[in-house]
């Protein structure tokens, strides 16, 4: 079988930026944190590229994308038996099935990983671990079959180009649900200890989400290149949005918020990449810069502690995401898009879209406050008193980020 070398090219290092995204996660949130904490939160990000992995090729991708069942596949590719180095991916002729299994595992790691800022300094290692498994199979790999893998959702017309549901509104409301399980830090004025770590952070996963959005055509073509730049324009929208917003509030403009601004566009415009027109790309922006920052105030004001603000960036962004495509979706941008209210599409669409979403925020908030529930039956998952006031970096991991006595500072 004679593959297309340019798209397959191209996907290759569409795989390649998303995994660099779980990286950027983990100096994103390790900034953010406290010098305690900074090898505990990044080696729940970085331990998912290892057993995630594993998960994955051994029943994920199988129960994912196999199968014609209504909320899971089968276990048909368990192991990947019966996919070989010429096995075409049935999407893309142009492209190897390897090559799609690869893409989507990047997926696949970095989403429940996303939950782990919400919790910070409070969750024993044994006990994230269990959580990292349970979690997707009983959230992630339902919601990717039911959206990506033709199972009910996408029988319903469930339109969402790279992840709002199965990525961001499962991980922001399962974080809400593990914040009201576990509760709040004793030490709550916490500030992020690295502003650069988090620019760095940021940064790495700007850039890798191009490949998050534009690999999502599983091609390339022009549609690719429209979720390329709508990627970007939402994302610089947000950032300023957000901007200036807080310079208005505060006084000051702040950098961590000119940050936290464009993983925002980033985020809301997942659903839509190649689905809406650049200006409306822009309105994304403008919205999931303004929406989030006051989600995140809220949360503030009802003392939820979503530490690095996970509810308020992915699950709000996420879910207003699905919302608005319901309203902006274009056929004539792009013919495999339905048509949204705003141009003249079915009320029923957008209802769908809709409930969709909030349907998937529901059961993750549910079944990520129960998983959590259970695993306290195993594993205590609330780390002490002790534990939480020393850090976890010294007292599970026994390494500490930097080279100093935490001590005297």
């Amino acid at each position: 079988m004679m593959f297309d070398s340019g798209t397959t090219a191209f996907m290759i290092v569409a795989t390649s930026l998303v995994m660099l995204m779980t990286p950027g996660l983990a100096f994103f949130y390790g900034g953010l944190a406290n010098k305690k904490n900074i090898v505990g939160i990044m080696m729940q990000t970085f331990v998912s590229l290892g057993i995630t992995s594993i998960l994955w090729l051994c029943v994920g991708y199988s129960l994912c994308f196999s199968g014609d069942g209504a909320i899971l596949g089968n276990l048909d590719k368990a192991f990947l038996q019966g996919v070989a180095a010429d096995s075409v991916f049935s999407g893309n002729a142009k492209i190897p099935e390897l090559v799609f299994i690869s893409y989507q595992m990047m997926f696949a790691i970095i989403t429940p990983v996303l939950i782990t800022g919400a919790f910070v300094n409070r969750v024993t290692f044994k006990a994230f671990l269990i959580f990292l498994v349970l979690w997707q199979f009983l959230v992630y790999y339902p919601f990717v079959h039911m959206v990506w893998g033709g199972g009910f959702l996408a029988s319903m017309g469930v339109l969402d180009f790279a992840g709002g549901i199965p990525v961001h509104a499962i991980a922001g409301f399962g974080a809400l649900g593990a914040v009201f399980y576990v509760g709040g830090r004793r030490e709550k004025d916490e500030k992020p200890h690295s502003i650069p770590l988090i620019a760095i952070g940021a940064g790495i996963l700007w850039f890798g989400w191009y490949g998050f959005n534009a690999g999502s055509e599983l091609n390339l073509d022009q549609f690719t290149a429209l979720a390329l730049i709508n990627t970007d324009i939402s994302a610089s929208f947000a950032a300023i949005s957000w901007l200036m917003i807080e310079w208005a509030r505060e006084g000051k403009p702040k950098f961590v918020g000119l940050l936290t601004g464009a993983l925002a566009g980033l985020v809301i415009i997942t659903p839509a990449a190649a689905y809406v027109s650049m200006p409306t790309a822009a309105l994304y922006g403008i919205v999931g810069g303004t929406a989030c920052y006051f989600a995140i105030q809220f949360k503030n004001k009802m003392e939820w502690d979503d530490a690095l603000d996970v509810w308020g960036l992915h699950g709000v962004g996420g879910v207003l995401g699905m919302i608005m495509l319901g309203i902006f979706s274009s056929s004539a941008v792009n013919p495999a898009a339905t048509d949204g209210l705003f141009f003249g599409g079915e009320l029923m669409f957008f209802i769908t879209e809709v409930g969709a979403v909030v349907g998937a925020s529901v059961y993750a908030f549910i079944f990520t406050y129960g998983m959590l529930r259970i695993i306290e039956f195993v594993t205590p998952v609330k780390v002490s008193e002790e534990f939480e006031l020393k850090g976890l970096d010294e007292m599970i991991h026994g390494e500490l980020a930097y080279d100093y006595d935490l001590s005297i500072d």
